[in-house]
Order: C-alpha cells, then structure tokens, then sequence
C-alpha cells in the first residue's frame, strides 16, 4: 500500500501500468499532444464542457471534495485521493492499455484483427452507439443536481459528487472518439451532447429513464443500483466491440462505474438497516412517523427503477442488435466465457410475450434476442443485490423481504409495451391496473413523505434519521472525515 500522511492509503498498481499526462491541458494517456488538430478540437470543447458543468453540475457550493482521481491505466487502475476544488476537476482520456494481438471474438470477423479506425460501412452505426453512450453521462449528472442540498450525511454528499465528476470523465470518453474518429460529423455530435438536457421539453435525452426527476436520495440509490448497472453491462457488450478505442475506453469507464454501483447497493442496504432497526424498536411497519423509509414505500421505488432501466436494453428482438452483432460492433456480456461458436446463425432462445391476455412464449433467433440476452444477464446481477438487502431484514428478525417485480411490470419499451402487468406476472386489463396502480408505484404523496424525511446533515461522522451509518470510510480514512468542505463553512 501507498501511504500519504494527508490522503491516506491507495492501492498498488499491478500490472502494466500506462501513465497518464496530467501537464497537457487536457489530461490523456493516449499522446493527444502528437495530433494538434485533435488536441485544439478538444480544447476548443472544453471549455462548453465547463460551462455546462457550472450551470448544471452540482447546485451545492463546495470548496473542494475528497476525490479519486485516476492516475495511470493497468489491469487494476490506479486512484489518488486528495481534496479538489470540483470544477478543477482534471477531466480527461484515459484508455486501457492497448493488446496488440487482439483479434475481433464474435460476429462475421471472427478471428480477424482488431479494428484500429473505423470501418467505412460501419460508421453510422458505430457513432450511434457512441452517442447512446455517450449521452447518458452528463444526462445523470443533471438528474443529480439538486441532491446536495438534503445530503444525508458529509460521506455521502462525498459519494454523490464521486459519481458526479467520473459521469462527466464517461462524458469526455465518448466525445474523445466522436472528435478523433467520426471528423466534423462527430464534432458536432459532440456538440449536440451538451444542447440536450435532462427532461427538456424542447430537446431531451435520448433514453427515457434520464429524463426522470430524481426526487430523493432514496431514488439516487435506487438509480446507481438499477440504471448505473444497465449501464456495466452496455459499457461490457461495448468492451468487445471490433473498434479497439471503443472497447478499450468501456474497459476503464467499467472501472470507474464500480463505484457509482457501491454507492447504489450500500445505500439502499443502509436505508433498509435504519427501517428495520425503527421497525422492531417501535414494532410497527409504520416508521414514518418515527423518522424512517416504509419498507412498502422502498418497493415502489425498487419497482419503478427497475422497471425503467428495463427499458433501456430495448426491445426483446431487434435486428440492429443482431447486425451490430453480426458486423462485429457489439458483443456480449463476457463473450470469450460463452460456451458457443460466437456466431450465433443457427442458435435460438425463448421469448416470452404476451397473447389473448396470458404471458406465453415462442422460439426465436438467438441473434435477433441479443438485447434479451443481455438483460436476463442484468436481471440476475440485480437479484444478487436483492438477496443482500433481504439478509439485511433476516438479521434484523424481520419476515418482510424485498423483490424484484416480473419483466413485464410497467414496461413502455419492447413486447410488455401496451399491456399491463402486476409486479406478480399477472396480466390485467387497464380498469385493473389503475385500481392497484398505487400499491405497486410510488404515488406522489409517497415522494412527499419521503421528501419530508430529506433533511440535510452537514455535521462530520453525523447521519440523518432515515439512514445507517456506513461501515466503513473512503480509502481507508474514517468514517467522520471531511470528505467535503462546504463553501458555506456555517453549514457544519
């Protein structure tokens, strides 16, 4: 371990280690000072980058923020902690190392060399699935604006502006191979990424779950769960992908986006530990009144979370997942594991849909099932972290137990689309759902009741009512450190 008397410990890097540049400008591990008509098109949007940030990054004034901040690429990654001025943040591109025997491990390229420029025939689709991508990351940061104002404790203000900044790097490694891949086409997507804005009437995000309100820390914990972990496994299909900038850019974001998941799983995890302990205190499920989250209430925000990062994979068939499959563009979560010719033209799978009312199902081509394929991965990843918060109620003596609603629940996106469906898998007509619509759904007195709850707590090693304490601090520091340093010092 590397010790600082200030900072304190970071891990070693193992591994190859690529160093990255933080003298240039614009930091990078990938030479930008060697293509002066690339580094002046970035420097030349970096500063719209900042704008945006001061407008619609964080609303709370800091001084600085106890930070992470990549320092090198390698199989491990390598972090400095330290305190930063947050809009001093050394945004910048950063690239895993680079394998030059990489060969392409799906699709018709089988075999063949990994692509080092774009392909002429793939271009279009290639800066598509950038721009997707791409414009997911600063759409979170705006959902997130507001949070700091009703921070639960310093630690998780901290956590908060973590995710925050590593967003707005995801954000910079996207328009990074739109400048320096797809020429003025790509510059002025790359424009277009800070034009669009978080529930904007006039010019939303792409993806319908970033133009959601994130009312609540109870919601934030519930997207860096659910939505963040849509996003592990788009950025791991990408990690395949033939264009080796691509995959060699998702291979780090993954890294990074560890983090923001943490953040999603212990704080759900902490909620649920203060409910209980106020659940078997007071013997009630009504904790409302003393302080806590209803477990009822935290389902229907579970529900209503995982029911929209469900829609971000897409529809069940689809046959641009099949081309970009096929061509090579997009692979599958852990491709090289999978026990199969990585081709896919005769396989098949089942897919359930719904008919005269029932949830049946039909065989269909493996190749036009991709994005099912993906999300019965996510599905499972996100059951894990439901049996975690379940123990969580198991340790505390309670029977209650959380769980995640049936795939069809509340989907607007794909063969649910149109149809309604309990958290259960029972299929309803629209009289039915309305009438129970409230028992499965955060309703707005639900939000309020939360809300009322959302009082911030500033004070180091302090924690509001409704949340437990984390087990353990930042890098080895302590859990009542100052994490951050409030531009209000009369705040703490």
């Amino acid at each position: 371990m590397s010790i600082d008397s200030r900072t304190g410990a970071a891990p070693l890097p193992s591994g190859p280690l690529s160093r990255v540049d933080y003298s240039e400008r614009i930091p990078n591990n990938v030479d930008l000072a060697s293509d002066r008509r690339l580094q002046r098109a970035l420097e030349g949007w970096q500063p719209k980058f900042l704008d945006w940030w001061k407008q619609l990054g964080p609303a709370l004034p800091t001084k600085d923020v106890y930070l992470r901040t990549a320092v090198a690429v390698g199989r491990d990654g390598w972090a400095h902690f330290d305190h930063v001025p947050m809009d001093e943040y050394r945004w910048g591109i950063f690239l895993a190392e680079r394998d030059p025997d990489r060969k392409v491990n799906f699709g018709k390229h089988k075999g063949e060399p990994a692509w080092q420029e774009v392909p002429g025939e793939h271009r279009a689709d290639l800066m598509r699935l950038i721009v997707i991508q791409g414009d997911t990351e600063p759409a979170s940061v705006e959902q997130q604006r507001i949070l700091g104002h009703t921070a639960p404790s310093i630690y998780d203000l901290r956590n908060l502006f973590q995710v925050n900044v590593e967003e707005g790097r995801h954000l910079w490694a996207m328009v990074y191979l739109l400048h320096a891949y797809f020429g003025r086409e790509g510059r002025e997507e790359a424009e277009q990424l800070l034009k669009r804005n978080s529930g904007d009437l006039d010019a939303p995000r792409i993806l319908g779950a970033f133009n959601e309100e994130t009312t609540d820390w109870l919601q934030f914990f519930m997207f860096t769960y659910f939505t963040d972990r849509d996003g592990k496994y788009q950025l791991g299909t990408l990690k395949e992908s033939a264009f080796d900038p691509l995959a060699r850019t998702c291979e780090f974001m993954l890294k990074e986006e560890a983090h923001h998941m943490f953040v999603g799983t212990t704080g759900v995890q902490r909620v649920l530990e203060r409910t209980a302990e106020l659940m078997k205190r007071h013997d009630t499920d009504d904790v409302l009144p003393h302080g806590g989250i209803p477990l009822d209430i935290i389902q229907k925000y579970l529900n209503f979370q995982f029911a929209v990062s469900m829609d971000l994979f897409g529809s069940e068939q689809s046959t641009n997942a099949g081309n970009y499959y096929t061509s090579g563009l997009k692979g599958r979560w852990m491709e090289t594991r999978r026990k199969d010719d990585h081709v896919l033209l005769d396989a098949t799978r089942e897919l359930r849909y719904v008919e005269d009312g029932r949830i049946t199902t039909k065989t269909v081509p493996m190749l036009s099932a991709l994005n099912l394929d993906l999300r019965d991965e996510y599905v499972a990843d996100c059951a894990n972290g439901v049996r975690r918060w379940n123990q969580a109620l198991e340790d505390a003596g309670l029977e209650e137990r959380l769980y995640l609603p049936h795939e069809g629940f509340f989907r607007k996106v794909g063969v649910y689309a149109g149809h309604h469906i309990t958290p259960q898998g029972e299929v309803v007509d629209e009289a039915g759902w309305n009438a129970r619509a409230a028992e499965w759904l955060p309703t707005p007195e639900d939000r309020e009741k939360v809300a009322s709850l959302m009082i911030p707590e500033y004070e180091y090693g302090k924690f509001a009512g409704w949340i437990a304490p984390p087990k353990t601090g930042i890098n080895d520091q302590p859990v009542e450190f100052d994490y951050v340093h409030l531009a209000d010092e009369g705040l703490i």
